[in-house]
């Protein structure tokens, strides 16, 4: 007797109620369905037709080949409260993946997402899209790690994983991430294959499953100021790597100072985004030998410093921070531009 294919599941951690006392984690848990979707019309009407009356916050993350400008966009997950969706880019194509468009730039679906910049990258060259209002884990991790007094070294990254084995966020052990990253060195091409196997959906919501739930944990760590930086820098990562002529003029504004935060008298300073063009030979000025001179730059300017590197652009720096910070930065590189090599 033939035996019906069993739906594909997982569990979902949800925040407690306010006021009630869970000890054990498991107790938060709640089974929700996996849809791999290959048509719009398996998805919430609510996420395709985004609303200021309902509102979402939904786990984001995407899933590809050398993702990037270049490379192949092959999943996108979206992790409700009631369920994961796999979105499948090589079933449903192009059609169904700007049906998403609406969603992905709207300011009332918050994304929250662990790294946006490549994401973002793939979305806007391959797909049209201006990834807009996310929530970015590993920038508010940081920020909440600058409010209690703790310094970030340059090039201190917090991956996902540790993040997410965090007890004061989640204090999950995802071993089985290491395996598909193994998988991935063997055959890079391992998210194209179908149908998917049952690691690759397994993997795949495991990346997004967990990602609303710590949202509520930062949430609830970060002060006003924090969630002024915290919307801004999502906003700055998202459009990083996104370089067309306009000079991102068709991108949505950066969230403004609030006014709350002006009137303590020690206002932040505004925020922004840089993109130096490096001319040709010169990359290596700033990088130095072993990365020696773009570490000591970074050291001094409390500002972010990015190189495209193999994914690229090669040929710019990308820069993130206060305006004052910012120019240093611009100003030393300029003048590492001037010197030898090494």
């Amino acid at each position: 007797m033939a035996v019906a294919n069993l739906p594909h599941q997982t569990c979902i951690p949800l925040p407690s109620e306010s006021g009630s006392k869970h000890p054990d984690h498991e107790a938060h848990l709640s089974l929700v369905p996996i849809h791999i979707v290959t048509n719009a019309s398996q998805l919430p009407v609510e996420f395709l037709y985004p609303s200021s009356e309902r509102q979402l916050v939904i786990g984001f993350d995407c899933e590809g080949v050398d993702l990037c400008r270049y490379g192949t966009l092959c999943i996108m997950q979206l992790a409700f409260p009631d369920a994961i969706y796999l979105v499948d880019a090589i079933q449903g194509g192009k059609v169904l993946i700007k049906a998403c468009k609406p969603a992905l730039e709207s300011t009332y679906i918050t994304k929250v997402i662990h790294d946006c910049k490549r994401d973002s990258e793939a979305l806007y060259f391959q797909f049209g899209i201006k990834l807009h209002n996310v929530v970015d884990t590993q920038i508010a991790y940081y920020l909440i790690e600058e409010q209690q007094g703790r310094k970030r070294l340059p090039d201190d990254y917090i991956s996902f994983v540790d993040l997410l084995a965090d007890p004061r966020y989640c204090g999950i052990s995802y071993f089985e991430k290491k395996e598909v990253r193994t998988l991935l060195r063997e055959d890079p091409k391992f998210w194209t294959y179908r149908p998917l196997s049952e690691l690759m959906i397994r993997a795949a919501a495991d990346d997004v499953r967990f990602l609303p739930f710590i949202y509520h944990k930062l949430m609830e760590k970060l002060n006003e100021r924090s969630l002024w930086q915290l919307a801004v820098r999502g906003s700055l990562y998202c459009r990083c790597f996104c370089i067309s002529d306009n000079e991102y003029a068709d991108w949505p504004s950066i969230p403004s100072i609030p006014d709350n935060l002006i009137g303590e008298g020690n206002a932040p300073e505004l925020e922004i985004l840089s993109v130096l063009d490096v001319p040709p030979g010169k990359m290596g000025c700033i990088i130095g030998r072993k990365g020696s001179s773009i570490l000591s730059i970074k050291e001094s300017c409390h500002a972010e410093i990015l190189i495209g590197g193999a994914k690229g652009p090669p040929d710019k720096v990308f820069i993130i921070g206060p305006v004052k910070q910012v120019r240093k930065a611009e100003a030393i590189l300029r003048g590492r531009m001037l010197g030898s090599a090494f």
